[in-house]
């Protein structure tokens, strides 16, 4: 279990975390959504004890990250958005590293990197970046811990790659394990992230599953706009709107949608997620 409260963090006299509060259970992979600058890469590495908290308090089964305990450090792995090229072989980078995950497996970086098709023999330093991004993220699942934060993992990957991305998560993620995975492509995670949390610089403003945001909101596919709606796109066929679900009707809840009718409604979407 992940409980952060009235959790703050500045860089000098620049506040980006503000009063931050929320839980993350175990066994879900959370999506972490926000615009440009709200602070999701730094709860990202607070989470992984890489920063220390200026107020409030984090703890992750009751331990603080920033301690960095070695048995709390072999259990979570922090994935940045940037990553570096060794000059090594892809295997013998994963076998050399993964001695400091105490679940680290061989053969699952071995399998996940043939679902990247990936070549774990060739150095990572020749790779394109899209190859050493696969790398990393296959590593990073083989390590097998509970806690897994990564940092825009689908940034630099085509279109096939973030397929596999897809189907490697859901393949090769325990049910116990809890992902924390940041994104501003929503689209290329809605398939495995459930729940989703909308960050705010001083506030979450939505931390909710799937479920619980269709009871709430309806998302309709419609030819004619509806003055109704908290959000709505133009989309081909016509439009895409977020409306309050008044009647218990079923939708497909749209992620991108959703985000942007959070940011326009934010004090009205959190009120109606706190009753």
């Amino acid at each position: 279990m992940i409980t952060i409260k009235k959790l703050g963090f500045s860089y000098g006299d620049h506040v980006v975390l503000k009063d931050i509060s929320m839980n993350l259970e175990e066994g879900r992979i959370y999506g972490l959504l926000g615009e440009n600058g709200v602070g999701k890469t730094t709860l990202l590495t607070l989470l992984a004890g890489l920063k220390k908290v200026d107020d409030g308090t984090l703890e992750i089964d009751g331990q603080k990250p920033f301690n960095r305990e070695p048995s709390f450090l072999s259990n979570i792995y922090y994935l940045p958005d940037e990553v570096p090229a060794p000059r090594r072989k892809a295997i013998d980078f994963a076998i050399d590293h993964g001695q400091y995950w105490k679940n680290f497996s061989a053969q699952k970086f071995s399998e996940i990197m043939t679902v990247f098709d990936n070549d774990q023999n060739l150095r990572m330093d020749h790779m394109s970046y899209g190859q050493l991004k696969k790398t990393f993220i296959s590593f990073a699942l083989a390590c097998n811990t509970k806690y897994l934060f990564m940092d825009e993992p689908t940034n630099g990957l085509d279109i096939p790659s973030k397929g596999q991305f897809r189907k490697a998560v859901s393949k090769y993620t325990s049910d116990d394990s809890t992902l924390l995975i940041s994104t501003h492509q929503a689209r290329d995670l809605e398939a495995i992230i459930d729940p989703i949390i909308i960050l705010d610089r001083r506030d979450v403003l939505l931390n909710a599953s799937l479920d619980e945001i269709a009871q709430k909101l309806y998302f309709d596919y419609t030819s004619e706009a509806d003055p109704a709606a908290l959000y709505q796109e133009m989309v081909p066929g016509g439009n895409i709107q977020v409306l309050r679900n008044t009647t218990g009707a079923e939708s497909k809840v749209n992620i991108e949608a959703l985000f942007n009718a959070v940011l326009l409604h934010k004090n009205e979407i959190k009120e109606m997620f706190n009753k």
